[in-house]
């Protein structure tokens, strides 16, 4: 008989973390036009904020509801803001799968402009942003940091590793925006211009569910941004832009 071939992983659950206290301070600091964010946390430990939580309690309410087409697998970022939304969420819908981390899915490293604004990065670093505008936001690394680029070299190797352990599963992705963005630009073959177009004109927005399914070695985005769950639980949707250079995710 001839040898079955392994088809992989047939869906990805992807769903950006809940607001978190990142977030608020971020869009408080550009607001106010300061240069620095007021944050006591690193980036990796920056918590959800109180309407984070309840966005994470109402994702949960999505996995409750697709019991019969839901994730066999889960996967998180390591951040807290992240693993928050992952262990509310699976603790709200009462699911007994076990939630796994891998550093591949954190978020982008920023390097010396993590923590400030735009108007910081511009002020105390101008040369940086003329050489990111001389190299566009694809391929522009900040020193310390990673571009976009390098960011979808990780989420290959995630990928592939998914692929070799997993046949037909649908895996839930708790992450970051970018690294959604990431994940749907290696998955869908999209261009640099296509992907910066979405994440210009779509950010993905907090808590919010996109759903990828393969036919084949086809993906497509079956769902994208969805976030009907909050409003039904009466929870404000936000849209904190995560994509900016000097701004955490």
């Amino acid at each position: 008989m001839p040898e079955r071939r392994h088809s992989g992983v047939r869906e990805l659950i992807l769903v950006r973390h809940g607001e978190s206290v990142g977030n608020v301070a971020a869009t408080e600091a550009e607001r106010a036009g300061r240069e620095e964010l007021q944050l006591e946390t690193r980036d990796a430990d920056t918590p959800l904020s109180p309407l984070g939580e309840q966005q994470a309690a109402a994702f949960g309410s999505w996995l409750m509801e697709r019991r019969g087409d839901g994730p066999d697998v889960a996967w998180c970022s390591p951040y807290v803001r992240a693993v928050q939304t992952a262990t509310i969420g699976m603790r709200e819908a009462g699911s007994g799968l076990v939630l796994h981390q891998d550093e591949r899915l954190r978020d982008r490293e920023l390097g010396i402009l993590d923590r400030l604004t735009t108007l910081g990065a511009d002020a105390r670093f101008p040369s940086e942003s003329g050489r990111r505008r001389q190299l566009g936001k694809f391929y522009y690394r900040p020193p310390g940091g990673e571009s976009w680029a390098d960011l979808v070299l990780r989420v290959r190797s995630f990928l592939a590793d998914l692929d070799r352990s997993l046949d037909g599963a649908r895996v839930l992705v708790v992450s970051h925006d970018a690294v959604i963005m990431s994940i749907r630009y290696v998955c869908e073959s999209l261009s640099e211009l296509e992907v910066l177009e979405l994440a210009r004109h779509h950010p993905v927005r907090n808590a919010a569910v996109t759903r990828l399914v393969r036919d084949a070695d086809t993906w497509t985005a079956l769902v994208v941004n969805e976030d009907d769950h909050l409003a039904r639980r009466g929870t404000p949707a936000t849209e904190h832009r995560g994509d900016a250079d000097a701004l955490p995710h």
